[in-house]
């Protein structure tokens, strides 16, 4: 009778959770990924290839460049030949006063700083000045005006050109900056997805599994092999992987979503991450670094780093800035030489003594030097504290770099050593799961057990699968901490 007792209330226990287990699976809709499908694997280079064409952060920052050329245009224009050219004439009472027409071509020459100027100038009238009054025909010049003291080495248009020039170096440093911080910020966002992608699995696999003992235990309890108490158990390890896969599914999602964030087609439309997109899959899950990339890495984080090369730019541009305001510290002499004719053209019969020569001229001195000169020491102080200032946070940006990419190493080091503990660590947990799975069959063993040890392995499939994308991270991290990014195949 008890026999009996116990078969029904097995059967009816069985039929209970049977109708609870197929409305958790009809209310579970989630895919599971069984097989790899290599067309929907979405590859790191994948990524790297779009992002680089299409992203609106990298080509905005391919614009830093661009402005800073368009400075440099600007500051050509300080060289650019210019054209003057005045008239004025007064007429009154049948009387002209004056008829003025001055016309003058300067072109700005880099050597010394000069001037080359042609002019023509016709100037009469009855009250025209005698010393600039011409006849009918007027006068021609063409002449130089040179800086022999103040502006000789260089002067303000030719500063300014060079330091925009060095802009350029200082530009394209800040725009490598912005690209290699945008690319590390986006291979993380990969790697959470890949770590959300993986623990989704897991953890999907872990719900099959316990699925799979439920039916088999259900089926045992129902002949009576199995008492009804490991059903109910097998039941809530199930729910309680269901509650699990729902919390993984909405991570999955959410870092999905935040990786579509750096997704962009031609047209600069946003993109979405396919749902069944894959991450690629890493056989070798991790190598251990040699001291060969860190010597390399170190090298190229001293020369290459975009924050050191900021700086050498700021110090190269500070160098012209110093070499300009010593040149203030100069009197100012300037040397006016024309020489004159009365040619308008250059088939016009004139005379020898009034065409050009060496006794047709107009030559002019101007002198000017401040006594105490306290405006331009003040000024080249400014910029002999602004270059210690700069070799000092050289020094210090150096150190730290160097500090940074080493302590990068370092994690990276960790992360392989911790990895390749947890393959073995995951490797005995297997053991004790199978070895546990024959002495329940024999037994020897409670469910209890069983799925303590298995839920076991899973996180520690899942932790391995968070150390693969925080070894992938710090890799990232290591190569921008020196300043560059790491090559893709």
């Amino acid at each position: 009778m008890n026999i009996l007792l116990k078969k029904i209330s097995g059967v009816l226990l069985f039929v209970l959770l049977s109708a609870k287990f197929t409305f958790a699976q009809k209310t579970d809709m989630l895919p599971v990924t069984k097989h790899i499908d290599s067309t929907k694997v979405f590859a790191l280079d994948d990524l790297q290839l779009m992002v680089f064409r299409y992203h609106p952060i990298i080509k905005q920052a391919a614009l830093l460049s661009e402005s800073a050329r368009a400075k440099v245009l600007q500051s050509l224009g300080y060289f650019d030949p210019e054209l003057k050219a005045g008239f004025s004439r007064k007429l009154f009472g049948n009387t002209e006063y004056y008829n003025r027409w001055n016309n003058e071509l300067k072109i700005p020459l880099w050597l010394a700083g000069a001037d080359l100027k042609v002019g023509y100038e016709r100037n009469v009238g009855t009250y025209v000045n005698p010393e600039s009054r011409t006849n009918g025909e007027g006068l021609s010049a063409i002449g130089l005006s040179i800086p022999l003291g103040q502006g000789l080495i260089i002067d303000a248009r030719r500063s300014t050109l060079r330091q925009s020039k060095i802009m350029v170096q200082y530009a394209e440093a800040d725009q490598l900056k912005q690209i290699n911080s945008a690319w590390y910020s986006i291979v993380k966002d990969y790697w959470n997805w890949y770590y959300t992608h993986k623990q989704f699995e897991l953890v999907n696999e872990g719900l099959d599994l316990a699925q799979r003992r439920f039916k088999a235990l259900s089926a045992q309890t129902l002949i009576g092999d199995k008492p009804g108490i490991d059903s109910v158990e097998a039941y809530i390890t199930v729910q309680e992987r269901i509650i699990q896969k729902e919390k993984t599914a909405i991570e999955l999602q959410n870092a999905r979503l935040i990786l579509s964030n750096h997704l962009w087609n031609e047209a600069g439309n946003p993109l979405e991450l396919p749902a069944d997109a894959l991450p690629q899959s890493m056989v070798n899950k991790a190598a251990r670094p040699n001291s060969q990339l860190l010597d390399s890495l170190l090298g190229q984080a001293a020369n290459q780093h975009p924050e050191i090369l900021k700086l050498r730019s700021k110090g190269e541009q500070l160098a012209v800035e110093k070499s300009y305001r010593q040149e203030m510290l100069k009197p100012k002499l300037n040397v006016i030489g024309n020489l004159i004719s009365s040619r308008t053209g250059f088939n016009s019969n004139v005379p020898g003594y009034y065409d050009f020569n060496w006794s047709n001229y107009k030559v002019g001195v101007e002198l000017a030097f401040p006594l105490f000169l306290r405006a331009e020491r003040g000024k080249l102080r400014e910029v002999k504290i602004k270059q210690q200032e700069l070799d000092y946070d050289l020094q210090q940006s150096g150190r730290e770099i160097r500090n940074q990419v080493m302590a990068s190493y370092n994690d990276l080091s960790a992360y392989a050593a911790q990895l390749a503990v947890q393959l073995k660590s995951i490797e005995n947990q297997q053991v004790l799961v199978n070895g546990e799975n024959q002495k329940f069959n024999l037994g020897e063993s409670t469910l209890f057990l069983i799925n303590s040890r298995e839920t076991k392995l899973i996180e520690m499939k899942i932790k391995q699968e968070s150390m693969v994308a925080g070894y992938q991270k710090a890799l990232a991290e290591l190569y921008y901490k020196a300043g560059t990014r790491a090559v893709l195949n």
